[in-house]
C-alpha cells in the first residue's frame, strides 16, 4: 500500500470516528437538555445513554485523537495556524464531553438534572473543525 493510499484510509477512519464522536456529544447535549424538563423516572434512559457513551462515544474520541495526530504528523501540519485553532476546538469538544459524562454519572447516581446549554457550542465547534480541516486556511 502506498503512502497516498494509507493517508486516504487514515483520513476516512478519522472522519468516521469524528462523526461518531460529535454525534455522541450532540446526543448527550440533547439528553441533558431534555432531562432538565422531565419529571423523575428517567434512570433507565440515563443508564442507556451512559452505556452508549462508554461503548461508542469514548472509543470514537480516542480514535479521533490518535488518527488525527497521525495525520498531522504525516502532513507536517503541527505549527500551522489552522491546525492550532482546530486543535483548540477539538480540546473544547473533548472537555465538554468530559463535563457531560460527569453530569450524566451524577444524574444516574440520583442528582437532580440541571439545565444544559452546550449544544450550540458543540455545533459551532464541529462546523469550525470541518471548515478548518477541509480549507486549511
Amino acid at each position: 500500500m502506498s503512502f497516498a493510499d494509507a493517508y486516504v484510509w487514515l483520513k476516512a477512519l478519522h472522519v468516521a470516528a469524528a462523526l461518531l464522536f460529535v454525534s455522541g456529544v450532540v446526543a448527550t447535549s440533547l439528553t441533558l437538555a431534555l432531562l432538565a424538563r422531565l419529571p423523575r423516572g428517567h434512570e433507565r434512559f440515563v443508564a442507556g445513554v451512559r452505556r452508549y457513551d462508554r461503548w461508542v462515544t469514548v472509543p470514537a474520541m480516542v480514535a479521533v485523537w490518535l488518527l488525527g495526530t497521525r495525520l498531522a504528523i504525516s502532513g507536517s501540519w503541527f505549527g500551522q495556524g489552522w491546525l492550532t485553532i482546530k486543535l483548540g476546538f477539538v480540546v473544547l469538544i473533548s472537555a465538554l464531553h468530559g463535563l457531560q459524562s460527569g453530569r450524566l454519572r451524577r444524574i444516574e447516581a440520583g442528582a437532580a438534572p440541571a439545565t444544559a446549554r452546550s449544544l450550540p457550542l458543540v455545533l459551532f465547534a464541529a462546523v469550525a473543525i470541518a471548515f478548518l480541516a477541509v480549507a486549511k486556511p
